[in-house]
C-alpha cells in the first residue's frame, strides 16, 4: 500500500504566509523577521507576556534544531533538543505589535468608518511592527510591514512584495482538490468555479491573521467553498432566466426545468388520486 502523501498542512502554509508577508516588510536585521509573540499593543508587554515569548522562542529553537538534525539523517528525538526558557535573555526576544501607526491616512475611503482600518489606506494584510529591548530596557522598533528602507528614513510601500511561488501552488492545489469533491465535480462549469476560487485566494490569501488563529487551512477552505457556492448560485440564476425566455417563446427549456415540471405534475396527479376528498366526489 502506497504511503499517503500530505499535500497541505497548517505548518507549511503558515511558513509560506510568513515568507510572503516578509517580502512586504523591512527589518534592521533579517533575523528580526522571526517574532516570538504577537500582541495588540506595546502596553501588553509585561512579565507574563515576556515569559510566554521566552517559552515560544525556546519551543521554536528546539524544533529548528530537531529538524536540522533530521535533515542530516540522524536518529534523534525532539526531547533531546529541549531548551530551558528561563535561560533565554529578554533582550533576544522580538515582539510583533499589531498597529496602524505607520500606515498613512485615507479620509473618505468609507462613509461611516467603524474601525481604525477604515480610516487608513486599504492593505492586503493587517499591518504590524517588530520591537525588541535595547541595553537601556527601551523598546526599539526593528521592523515594519508595508515598508521600504530604514525605520526612520524609510517610506510606506504597498507594492514591492508578493506571495511566494510555493504559497501560490498551495492555493492552486487546494482549489484543484476541492473541485474533485462529489458535490461539485459534476458541474459543467467546474473550471470556472476553480478559477474563481483561485482568484479569491490571491486576493485574501495574505489577510490571514496569525494573532487570531493558527489554522490557515480552515480559513482558505471556507473562502474556496464560498467561491464555489457563489458561482453555482449565479449559474442557476442565469439558467432560470434562460429557461423563462425559452418558455415564453414556446421552446423547450433545459432538461433540469423539464424534469422539475414533470415532477410537479406527477405530484399533482398523485395528490388527485390519493386525496380523500377527491375519491368521495368521484363516488
Amino acid at each position: 500500500m502506497n504511503k499517503r502523501i500530505n499535500y497541505l498542512n497548517n505548518k507549511d502554509i503558515l511558513a509560506e504566509i510568513a515568507k510572503s508577508k516578509n517580502t512586504f516588510c523591512s527589518y534592521t536585521d533579517p533575523d528580526y523577521a522571526k517574532y516570538d509573540i504577537i500582541l495588540p499593543s506595546k502596553d501588553k508587554i509585561n512579565i507574563r507576556t515576556i515569559a510566554e515569548a521566552k517559552r515560544n522562542k525556546a519551543k521554536r529553537l528546539q524544533q529548528e534544531a530537531f529538524e536540522e538534525a533530521k535533515a542530516q539523517n540522524k536518529r534523534v528525538k525532539l526531547a533531546e533538543f529541549a531548551i530551558d526558557y528561563r535561560k533565554i535573555d529578554k533582550y533576544d526576544l522580538v515582539f510583533r505589535i499589531m498597529t496602524f501607526d505607520h500606515v498613512p491616512d485615507e479620509p473618505g475611503r468609507k462613509k461611516n468608518p467603524k474601525t481604525v482600518a477604515d480610516t487608513k489606506v486599504k492593505l492586503n494584510f493587517p499591518p504590524f511592527q517588530h520591537f525588541r529591548f535595547n541595553d537601556k530596557d527601551e523598546l526599539v522598533c526593528i521592523g515594519k510591514s508595508h515598508w521600504e528602507g530604514g525605520m526612520e528614513n524609510g517610506y510606506f510601500n504597498l507594492r514591492h512584495g508578493q506571495a511566494t511561488n510555493k504559497l501560490a501552488l498551495m492555493w492552486m492545489k487546494l482549489c484543484d482538490r476541492y473541485a474533485t469533491r462529489g458535490n461539485v465535480r459534476g458541474y459543467t462549469y467546474n473550471d470556472e468555479m476553480r478559477g474563481q476560487a483561485i482568484l479569491q485566494l490571491s486576493q485574501i490569501g495574505l489577510q490571514f491573521d496569525e494573532s487570531k488563529s493558527n489554522n490557515p487551512f480552515a480559513y482558505y477552505t471556507a473562502a474556496v467553498t464560498n467561491s464555489f457556492v457563489r458561482v453555482i448560485n449565479i449559474e442557476k440564476r442565469n439558467q432560470n432566466i434562460r429557461d423563462d425566455i425559452l418558455e415564453m417563446n414556446n421552446m423547450n427549456p433545459s432538461y433540469t426545468r423539464q424534469a422539475a415540471g414533470e415532477w410537479e405534475r406527477s405530484k399533482e396527479r398523485h395528490g388527485e388520486v390519493t386525496t380523500p376528498d377527491s375519491s368521495s366526489k368521484k363516488s
